[in-house]
């Protein structure tokens, strides 16, 4: 006999069932406990002849996924426990968990569900064809496409947010006593990933905040082909402080049923966290193209044969007389021909027809409604001057780019109960520079708060608490932060909506302190200037104001986007421009603008993807965006007195880039010069020129931009960003080569 792939283990279990006997009812079990056994029974069987029928079809080229959950179908029985209210993030071996909890809702049909995604079909009922994943609003399982672990930060942020947003008079779609369940491997809980997540459910805990959460952590020993050492799921997650952690084996569906019924009834009483670690093991590989006897010895994968769950349920049933093993032999044949004949009639479904279908949920785009959402609602006014504590922000006078902020998420607090304001350092000190200060006195501790310092433990925490139908506004301190979570962005945040159709959405507005020119001060971690990994995130909307009056009305736009469409925006703000005040010279106030007031927003408002020129000059296009702008707006009045009559362009958002007003301005001028504080190399300048050259503008096109290095200590800094000379000098150089 070869090394046992997944048909052999089918071989094997057909035989092991007929070999059972007759049932003996050597043990006691009321008529709950059987009915219950003999359901995941059926829902492992399911399960199980998916995987079988996955790689059939992939065999006769119609099936695009074949990563299997046979050997873990244990989790069925964890699925039993729960309600279909519960809602679940669930890791790729869950194809028992799905069906188990799908025959506890009605009109849904696992078989189906799971076959139209293996066929990448567009009818599939959550991701419409966009991926393989377990999910569906019905049964509350949230579609994830995680491989290692990034989808527990959301499963954190979703329950510590879920009983909050409740309070604050939100009406998620769960219950308030609903228990999050989150699923994971042995080799996947070693990711950081992982380990940040479920210190942060355990800090928050220690506080005596709530946190549901059922950790289940599916453990059959390999990652791939890495083993995983005996005993350390057990030493690392077995004795930690306020950590519940119960070990069961998989293979005894009785234990299991008790084990996961304990822990949840438990977790739905305290509304803390727990580690429910279920021993499996692994069937047919990693995917279907691993070849395990490669790094697994035969007599190994032999010997886990008989771990199998599935012969471990039939075991228990024929011990409890419930069946005998022909009976549990023609279920497994029963189960298997309905699956078979089910692919057989969906081969021939529709699968996405062309781009524009398969992006469509990428990033709609209801502008009118994001405009009408933008310009109110306000907080009425006697309202917001209380909230305000009696001074309007509109009566302040001219204020900073850091005091509009400000101001503008306080007017967003006062007018909307379901915006949150967190990130380290935002609540009690007001932010690192002060942008947030005072906002937790008006706002309260439940709606503005300090957490953890772990980027991507915050960025959960707003995906968590997005999917409870809150707006958070997330802080990242600096941009340099940003990038060791960025995947939270890229693989969870951005890609919500894609793999859901549009049904699960993230919208949120992540704040973020960035860019250099802090006069040397700080060096690399606190002067980022590469945005190049956000630009490529698709969908992702990236807004990046310079001015004070810019700043408040396009975060009142992000605020919007994330209500309406469920945009997920970064908000870039230039550090080294929150407190300036001058332009020109010191003392002209020309970097300060006042602060709207509700009458004029719909007046003031700015779309995604509108920039603003300054001028009408004709002699050079100047396009640029933040610490640029004011370098440029500096050159263009020196050059004016040379008779130099320039146009600056202010992009204002990075994605979408407002191409169709770029073309028509570099047409009008005739001339452009790019002014990019990133870098040279996956610089926004690049997209900038790019996006001129395929649209065939035929013009001269000059870029200068910051050196590709990071951005050192003290006076090197000068050497590697642009500067005012610079952006003069570059000029000076495009217009004589034009005179010549």
């Amino acid at each position: 006999m070869n090394a046992p792939g997944l048909d052999h283990v089918d071989v094997a279990l057909r035989a092991a069932l007929a070999g059972l006997g007759g049932a003996h009812g050597g043990g006691r079990a009321g008529l709950g406990r059987l009915a219950q056994v003999r359901g995941v029974f059926d829902a492992q069987v399911t399960s199980r002849h998916l995987d079988l029928e996955a790689r059939r079809l992939r065999a006769k080229g119609h099936g695009y996924y074949t990563i299997g959950s046979a050997g873990h179908e244990a989790n069925a029985a964890v699925a039993a426990v729960l309600r279909p209210t519960d809602p679940a993030l669930l890791h790729y071996r869950s194809g028992a968990f799905y069906c188990a909890r799908a025959v506890q809702v009605p009109d849904v049909d696992p078989v189906e569900d799971v076959l139209l995604g293996l066929l990448a079909a567009a009818r599939e009922p959550i991701a419409g064809g966009r991926h393989k994943v377990f999910g569906r609003a019905e049964l509350s399982v949230i579609p994830l496409t995680s491989t290692i672990a990034s989808h527990l930060p959301r499963a954190v942020g979703l329950a510590v947010t879920l009983g909050r947003a409740h309070k604050l008079g939100v009406t998620p779609e769960w219950p308030a006593d609903s228990v999050v369940v989150c699923s994971f491997g042995d080799a996947s809980a070693n990711h950081s990933t992982a380990v940040g997540a479920v210190n942060t459910a355990l800090h928050t805990a220690y506080q005596r905040l709530p946190v549901p959460l059922l950790l289940l952590c599916e453990d059959n020993g390999i990652g791939i082909s890495v083993r995983t050492p005996s005993g350390w799921i057990e030493r690392a997650y077995g004795d930690r402080a306020g950590l519940r952690y119960v070990a069961v084996d998989g293979t005894d569906p009785a234990a299991v049923l008790d084990a996961a019924g304990e822990v949840v009834a438990t977790i739905r009483r305290d509304r803390r966290p727990a580690f429910l670690h279920l021993k499996t093991v692994r069937f047919g590989g990693h995917a279907g193209t691993d070849v395990e006897a490669s790094y697994r010895g035969v007599d190994e994968l032999r010997t886990d044969l008989d771990r199998d769950p599935i012969l471990g349920t039939a075991r228990w049933l024929v011990g409890h007389g419930a069946a005998d093993g022909l009976e549990l032999l023609a279920r497994y044949v029963e189960i298997g021909q309905r699956v078979t004949a089910t692919a057989e009639a969906l081969l021939d479904e529709a699968q996405l027809p062309d781009a524009d279908a398969v992006m469509a949920p990428l990033s709609p785009r209801r502008p009118r409604a994001v405009a009408a959402r933008a310009a109110g609602p306000a907080a009425a006014a006697d309202a917001r001057t209380a909230w305000f504590g009696g001074t309007l922000p509109e009566a302040e006078g001219a204020l900073t780019l850091a005091q509009s902020i400000n101001r503008a998420l306080g007017d967003a607090l006062a007018a909307d109960p379901r915006v949150l304001l967190f990130g380290e350092d935002v609540a009690v000190k007001g932010g690192v520079y002060g942008v947030t200060r005072g906002l937790l006195r008006r706002a309260g501790a439940a709606r503005v708060f300090d957490t953890v310092l772990d980027e991507q433990s915050i960025l959960g925490m707003a995906l968590g608490s997005s999917l409870c139908g809150l707006v958070p506004v997330p802080e990242i301190q600096y941009l340099a932060y940003l990038h060791n979570a960025e995947d939270q962005l890229r693989g969870e945040a951005a890609t919500m909506s894609f793999f859901s159709n549009g049904r699960y959405r993230n919208g949120m507005v992540v704040r973020i302190a960035g860019y250099g020119y802090q006069k040397g001060f700080g060096g690399h971690f606190h002067n980022d200037n590469s945005v190049a990994v956000l630009r490529d995130i698709p969908g992702l909307v990236i807004a990046s104001p310079s001015r004070p009056a810019d700043a408040a009305a396009m975060l009142r736009t992000c605020l919007a986007a994330a209500s309406v469409d469920g945009t997920v925006s970064a908000f870039l703000e230039p550090i080294a421009l929150y407190h300036t005040t001058d332009l020109h010279q010191p003392g002209d106030d020309a970097w300060v603008e006042p602060y709207a007031a509700p009458a004029d927003w719909a007046t003031t408002h700015v779309p995604i993807g509108q920039p603003l020129c300054y001028g009408a000059g004709t002699d050079l296009l100047i396009v640029t965006w933040g610490n640029g702008l004011h370098l440029s707006l500096r050159v263009q009045r020196k050059l004016a007195a040379a008779g130099i009559d320039i146009t600056v362009c202010d992009l204002r958002w990075l994605a979408p880039l407002p191409v169709p007003e770029l073309i028509a301005e570099a047409q009008r001028v005739g001339r452009v010069l790019v002014v990019d504080e990133t870098r040279r190399t996956g610089g926004v300048g690049e997209g900038v020129i790019t996006a001129l050259v395929e649209a065939g503008v035929d013009v001269p096109l000059g870029l200068v931009a910051a050196r590709d290095s990071p951005i050192p200590l003290g006076e090197a800094a000068w050497k590697v960003l642009v500067s005012e000379d610079d952006v003069e000098q570059a000029a000076q150089r495009m217009l004589a080569r034009i005179r010549r």
